[in-house]
């Protein structure tokens, strides 16, 4: 009975202008609208810069590409020296994060303390906390441990922002395993450990991904704590450099500050394209009561 009504919901999509209405035309304009972004930076990129400042042009379309940007951005600025320090920043400071989060995720949910609900709230209040707010005691913090101007000023400031949100989320995944496992596991003589180790974060690929991927995009691209903890050009991450070494008083050089947010953002897009499948069952099960 309940596949008939089924089939008579989705009746609407039987025939092909029916579905050209309501399915095809939606996704052809929620993709146009999701990839134009993208588009008018890689034209941007390859577009010569007489083409730019054209008035007479077409802007949505390059007459004679050029690679003089990339060529700009890669050998004549420090951009590789910024990815780095991007990538190192984002990957450290993501695995400490998801460290910190999966045992304080795990003594939260799984040992059941009086009072786990108001601390798990309470972590996740902690995230909803702006950064603009953040930003001023940790400067001073920084400033009195000697990192102001180092990468490690934003692999330990970062984890403030990461931690919340990725415990929430792991907490939300580990209330979906059985609690049966754990308890046959103790019946056995197995420490919490080992049940951490050898049951709960095997079963939690899905979420210690969709957690990883969450902490590393907000590394990646943060902007406020990179700005205000680096000063110097070789230290730089690539949101805040492309930004400030790129721009020369009020001259915008939009080729290779349109090549550096499209490098930029390859990185993300190909982790978000190789893990989506464990991405998004990782946030259902999160998110499942």
């Amino acid at each position: 009975m309940k596949q008939d009504n089924d089939s008579q919901g989705m009746a609407y999509l039987g025939s092909l202008p029916k579905r050209t209405v309501t399915l095809y035309i939606p996704l052809l304009l929620f993709v146009i609208v999701l990839l134009f972004p993208f588009y008018w930076m890689a034209v941007t990129t390859f577009k010569p810069d007489n083409e730019l400042l054209s008035r007479d042009g077409n802007p949505f379309w390059i007459v004679k590409p050029t690679l003089a940007h990339l060529n700009k951005l890669l050998f004549h600025t420090s951009y590789p020296e910024w990815l780095w320090n991007t990538m190192v920043v984002s990957i450290v400071s993501t695995f400490v994060s998801l460290l910190c989060s999966v045992f304080a995720a795990y003594a939260i949910e799984r040992l059941r303390f009086r009072g786990a609900k108001q601390v798990g709230l309470s972590i996740f209040l902690a995230y909803l906390v702006p950064p603009s707010i953040l930003f001023i005691p940790l400067a001073a913090i920084v400033f009195k441990l000697g990192l102001f101007d180092t990468r490690w000023a934003l692999i330990l400031t970062y984890p403030t922002f990461l931690i919340p949100f990725a415990t929430w989320l792991l907490m939300g995944y580990f209330r979906s395993i059985p609690y049966e496992l754990e308890e046959c596991a103790l019946i056995d003589g197995a420490t919490r450990f080992q049940i951490l180790w050898k049951i709960i974060l095997p079963l939690s690929v899905p979420g210690l991904i969709s957690a990883a991927i969450f902490a590393f995009t907000l590394s990646w691209n943060e902007f406020i704590y990179a700005l205000t903890f680096v000063s110097s050009s070789e230290v730089k991450t690539v949101s805040v450099a492309v930004v400030t070494e790129l721009v020369e008083g009020d001259v915008y050089h939009w080729g290779p500050l349109m090549a550096g947010a499209l490098l930029g953002s390859l990185p993300v897009a190909i982790i978000y394209s190789f893990f989506v499948e464990y991405y998004v069952s990782g946030l259902t099960g999160a998110v499942k009561e």
